[in-house]
């Protein structure tokens, strides 16, 4: 009886899930039909299937947009979003395992405030951060970009790895400080190894984070050659009086596809780490 009254409980439990997928689906659907599809054909409700003529070209009109080509803008949102998400990996592990390892006299406070830059909305600092950067002759630079997400990206990242760290044996590492190791070489050869699960996940979310920027990258980037991804979804399928929905809906697909391709491709350790920070910290 409590066997069938588990298998009953999981049932509705994968039902609901289930459904719930179903329904977060619906809308991209409809996108991805409209991208493979002529617009005649979805007028009345992409759901409907009178007729159904698979095509490619608004794809190749994203990618090949004459003004606003949308493979120039995948490749200027990698120049920005590789360094963005290495080099808060590298400074936010290293933090991480001072506030996990070490103890200082300010290290509670320092990383309360740590704590506190995660509630800080970007929207509350962008004129100052413009003035900034302006006054740096960064404006129209991916350095700017680079710069800002990496800064706004080390808070989480600390807090994220900090609490990892501190769910490792301790005693390995101390075996290893017996035998002469330095606490950079105990971090490098040691504790990176065993937190890849953790690492992997920092990537994955800082990159998407990164990748998927809009608010920042409209701020600080003007000129057209230099425009990111998401900044030329806005522009390309635009036409002087209409707007080719099919090409507009293919480069959002285009520009969603890559972030998917890095879950995809981390997400076994991206599973493992985001489980294992929570268990202590």
């Amino acid at each position: 009886m409590k066997l069938e009254k588990a298998l009953l409980k999981k049932l509705i439990f994968h039902v609901i899930a289930f459904s719930i997928g179903i329904l977060w689906l619906i809308p991209f659907l409809g996108v991805f039909m409209a991208s493979i599809r002529p617009f005649d054909e979805i007028f009345r409700g992409w759901w409907t299937f009178d007729r159904f003529t698979l095509t490619f070209n608004s794809y190749i009109g994203a990618w090949n947009d004459p003004v606003y080509p949308l493979s120039r803008g995948l490749l200027n949102s990698f120049i920005v979003a590789i360094p963005s998400t290495i080099i808060p990996l590298f400074v936010g592990a290293l933090a991480g395992y001072g506030f996990a390892r070490f103890n200082f006299r300010i290290k509670s406070y320092l990383f309360l405030t740590v704590v506190f830059l995660m509630a800080l909305p970007q929207q509350s600092v962008i004129v100052p951060l413009f003035q900034i950067m302006n006054n740096l002759r960064l404006i129209d630079n991916y350095l700017s970009l680079i710069l800002v997400h990496s800064a706004w990206g080390l808070p989480w990242i600390i807090l994220f790895l900090r609490n990892f760290f501190s769910t490792l044996p301790i005693e390995i590492e101390e075996a290893a400080r017996i035998d002469g190791a330095s606490d950079f070489k105990i971090f490098r050869k040691i504790v990176l190894p065993m937190s890849l699960p953790a690492l992997a996940s920092v990537v994955v979310l800082q990159f998407m984070w990164v990748w998927n920027d809009f608010f920042l990258a409209k701020v600080l980037i003007y000129e057209e050659s230099m425009l990111l991804a998401t900044q030329r979804v806005e522009y390309i399928g635009r036409e002087a009086f209409r707007v080719n929905w099919g090409v507009l809906t293919a480069g959002s697909i285009i520009v969603m596809i890559v972030p998917i391709i890095i879950f995809v491709l981390l997400q076994r350790y991206y599973v493992k780490g985001m489980i294992g920070w929570t268990v202590k910290g």
